[in-house]
């Protein structure tokens, strides 16, 4: 169960793409240990948050503190090794590398990365696909792959980008698994999320954004009380 220690606290964060202001003074808090979704319609921000947080946007402004550590002015290969992973919605693996050699590459930025063994117990799928070329692996395995390779970093805040997007159910399933389980071992977790169904009972805590912005933050304990509000905004 998460601890009420704060991880990342986000306070005034605007984020902008050359002239394009694309975040408005966004707030929010991950304690550690939770599991945190980020709710809203496609263009609502939830991506460039996650962006913004590792400084992979042209500007930015606000505080964002990880780790009692201010990280706005930082460079992305600083903010990583404050103990953030990233799994972008584009997955992002090697295509013509096997599987597990793309487990093999991920630089440390923290004690405590699983070990290829600890990967392979947690993705059966990857192990039995250890030797294949990225490009003959499923989409399901490329996203059970592109989760791991962040696992293999010690990193200790996960940032998860839409991993459920067009998978099957069978693998969706496994990854809601793998999510309980990190979150059984201490891991703390930001996900994007468009499939609601997966997200809510995963999640601790939502946030929901709508132009730019929060507009809502929520307890799991609060969920059913607050659908009708989701409904108005994600159609849910």
């Amino acid at each position: 169960m998460a601890e009420n220690t704060e991880f990342l606290r986000v306070t005034d964060l605007h984020a902008f793409y050359g002239e394009s202001h694309i975040l408005h003074g966004v707030d929010l808090t991950v304690n550690k240990g939770e599991v945190v979704t980020l709710l809203g319609r496609n263009g609502a921000g939830r991506t460039t948050t996650l962006k913004s947080i590792l400084g992979l946007v042209g500007r930015r402004t606000g505080s964002i503190m990880i780790n009692g550590t201010e990280a706005i002015g930082l460079p992305p290969h600083r903010i990583a090794q404050l103990g953030l992973g990233y799994c972008p919605e584009e997955r992002g693996i090697f295509a013509s590398l096997s599987c597990e050699e793309n487990l093999m590459l991920p630089p440390s930025v923290g004690s405590g990365g699983m070990s290829i063994d600890e990967i392979y117990a947690m993705f059966p799928n990857l192990r039995e696909r250890r030797n294949s070329q990225g490009t003959r692996l499923s989409g399901g395995e490329q996203q059970m792959l592109a989760v791991a390779r962040i696992l293999r970093t010690g990193a200790r805040l996960l940032l998860l980008d839409e991993i459920s997007e067009g998978l099957a159910p069978v693998i969706v399933q496994a990854l809601a698994r793998m999510i309980r389980t990190l979150r059984e071992r201490g891991f703390t977790v930001i996900m994007v999320e468009q499939n609601f169904r997966f997200a809510a009972p995963l999640a601790d805590r939502f946030y929901v954004m709508e132009h730019g912005r929060i507009v809502e933050g929520f307890s799991a304990a609060e969920l059913d009380a607050k659908m009708g509000m989701l409904h108005e905004y994600l159609g849910v």
